[in-house]
């Protein structure tokens, strides 16, 4: 705020540059300030009437330019809150833990991209550098990490999938989803397999499909034990491939009845024309009866089999259909009664499958496993049945009703093992955790596969290097949904270690402080 007019101002000025000798003095009086303000005033109007007109921006060109400036200071400002910091060590980590999930390296540039700029990302042989280093990285981390894991795998899953015809051999714990084994081998032939579950001492019970090598190893495994005097390692036969075999069978089955059916159909069609055109239909008649002859005993060879494999596919369960626990005695009777009736071709792998004595494994394990629990044998078959009539209650309505009597049957038989056992609870508790991890079939080496199978779409190659990142990665991945939720597979192992986080563990040149 001005306390003096410009008037005054202008009239100092003038005073001082055109004026005579005494009229600063004079003006200094007249305007009430002293003589040093008449030349600073003198020395202000002067500068603003030599900026006015020398040329260059006008005062309102140049306030108004500095509102522009404010607005696009103002605007920056808005954009830095918005914008995140990704330095150099972000965008390394940024990019192992996306290779890890099973990003390709040009989907990891292309987001790069829309973080950095493409001008201002790192180039592909930057990534590639990066990537190589954190798969030595976890490598080096995963033999230690092994060596903590070997005394508690106890169960494994086997199976191996191919990478541009190099087999990676895959091992995976099903209770806890641990990936075990990831090795890429030359061959997978049993001396590769005996090598591999060599590093594992305290595997008892594996399953894995009927695969030559596959098996060759494992019962080279069981041998060497056996010589040494080390605990015996019991082999199941994979149920899951059993069952996918016979969805097989049934399919080619049914494609042959459907096919049989469409020729008896066109011959009906071929008698009804003949007979149109007033032509003799008799032939056509004879192999329109024949052809529907086929398909009738193409359908009843489909419903044979459909028959015998639900025969067969019951004594492959934990319980029979009334309920009680399935036992090898019982389940060998149904096979038996399955097996006349897939006969055929198809079934032949089926068959096989079927009459091979480590297809029932999981049932001598599993009883061996509950006695163990609960000695007293009446005690442990009320207990069982506990377990498989609380799973078989029925849902509540959608009005949140409970109705029937499945909701009481479990608690009748609750009253039941009470006065079997006054002490009931705690061997129950013991039952539920055996049959809730009875294990028939490697669907859990199956699943890991499909993880590799996603991966291996999207990489060129899979190293050694990239396979230990990957198995890192997943081991220390905590599941989001499922009975697992919230926790890795590390923790649901037991493993103890100082951090569970995938880029922690990655850092350190050794898990120190990892123990058991």
């Amino acid at each position: 705020m001005l306390k003096i007019p410009v008037v005054v101002w202008i009239a100092n000025a003038a005073a001082r540059l055109a004026g005579a000798h005494g009229d600063v003095t004079h003006q200094a009086e007249a305007a009430d300030c002293s003589r040093q303000t008449v030349y600073d005033h003198a020395q202000k109007v002067r500068a603003a009437v030599e900026a006015e007109h020398s040329g260059g921006p006008t005062r309102a060109e140049l306030l108004a330019r500095n509102q522009q400036l404010q607005q696009e200071n103002a605007q920056l400002w808005d954009w830095l809150a918005q914008t995140i910091e990704f330095p150099k060590d972000k965008q390394r980590q940024f990019t192992v833990i996306a290779t890890a999930m099973g990003l390709s390296l040009n989907q990891v540039l292309a987001l790069l991209a829309l973080i950095l700029g493409v001008q201002a990302r790192p180039g592909r042989a930057t990534l590639h550098r990066w990537i190589k280093a954190a798969g030595i990285a976890a490598g080096r981390v995963l033999k230690h990490l092994d060596a903590q894991c070997q005394a508690l795998v106890l169960v494994g899953c086997l199976d191996e999938i191919f990478f541009h015809r190099r087999p990676v051999l895959v091992g995976v714990e099903p209770a806890s989803m641990v990936w075990f084994l990831g090795q890429k081998a030359h061959d997978r032939t049993g001396a590769t397999w005996s090598r591999a579950l060599q590093n594992f001492p305290a595997l008892s019970y594996v399953l894995a499909d009927a695969g030559t090598g596959l098996q060759a190893g494992i019962a080279a495994v069981q041998q060497q034990r056996q010589q040494d005097g080390q605990c015996p390692l019991e082999n199941g036969l994979d149920v899951f491939h059993t069952t996918q075999e016979a969805r097989r069978a049934l399919r080619q089955i049914w494609s042959r009845v459907e096919r049989l059916w469409e020729q008896a159909e066109a011959a009906d069609r071929r008698v009804a024309h003949a007979q149109q055109q007033g032509h003799d239909a008799r032939g056509a008649a004879v192999a329109a009866r024949c052809a529907w002859t086929k398909a009738a005993t193409a359908f009843q060879q489909y419903e044979r089999s459909e028959a015998g494999w639900e025969i067969a596919r019951a004594a492959l369960q934990v319980f029979r259909p009334d309920g009680r626990l399935n036992e090898r005695p019982w389940a060998q009777e149904q096979i038996a009664r399955a097996l006349p009736q897939l006969s055929g071709r198809e079934w032949s792998k089926v068959r096989n499958y079927l009459q091979a004595a480590e297809t029932l494994t999981f049932l001598d394990r599993l009883h061996r496993q509950l006695q163990e629990v609960v000695p007293e044998g009446p005690l442990r078959g009320e207990l069982v049945r506990l377990w498989w009539l609380r799973r078989q209650r029925p849902p509540a309505t959608t009005a949140g009703m409970i109705a029937g009597a499945g909701h009481v049957v479990h608690l009748v038989q609750r009253v039941i093992c009470h006065q079997t056992g006054a002490n009931w609870h705690e061997s129950y508790r013991g039952v539920a955790r055996v049959l809730r991890q009875a294990v028939r079939a490697s669907s859990a080496v199956e699943c890991m596969n499909s993880v590799l199978r996603m991966h291996q779409s999207r990489h060129r190659t899979v190293t050694q290097d990239l396979l230990d990142l990957k198995r890192l990665y997943w081991n220390c991945r905590a599941f989001r949904e499922g009975k697992r939720r919230g926790r890795c597979p590390y923790e649901h192992l037991g493993l103890k270690l100082p951090s569970y986080r995938f880029w922690d563990l990655l850092g350190m040149p050794t898990p120190i402080g990892a123990t058991t």
